[in-house]
């Protein structure tokens, strides 16, 4: 599985560190928080929710470098539209791969 990486949030920040930090703390803050409604609407099968849930954490996804997560999150997305939970596994790996992550910054 592919590693979260801060490749594009140093091409945002441009060398400015403060701005980095502050990237790397709002993505600490809302991953976390982003993450639980997404099970919250799963575990409800509010499936048009977790779509949107998912729709948001894909950015995330994306921010941290995770190209091939991404193309995972954009077609679980399109299944949960349809109620269908194929690449739940998957995206739920994706998941906990940027929450170690994350614990690590």
């Amino acid at each position: 599985m592919e590693q979260p990486n801060q490749t594009y949030i140093n091409s945002l920040s441009g060398g400015d560190k403060v701005f980095k930090q502050k990237l790397i703390d709002v993505i600490k803050k809302e991953f976390p928080e982003e993450k639980q409604v997404y099970f919250d609407n799963y575990n409800a099968k509010n499936f048009k929710l977790a779509a949107d849930n998912v729709h948001k954490l894909k950015h995330k996804i994306s921010i941290l470098g995770l190209e091939e997560s991404y193309e995972v999150a954009v077609a679980y997305e399109e299944n949960l539209l349809e109620r269908n939970s194929n690449l739940k596994e998957d995206f739920e790996a994706i998941l906990n791969n940027i929450t170690k992550y994350l614990e690590t910054l």
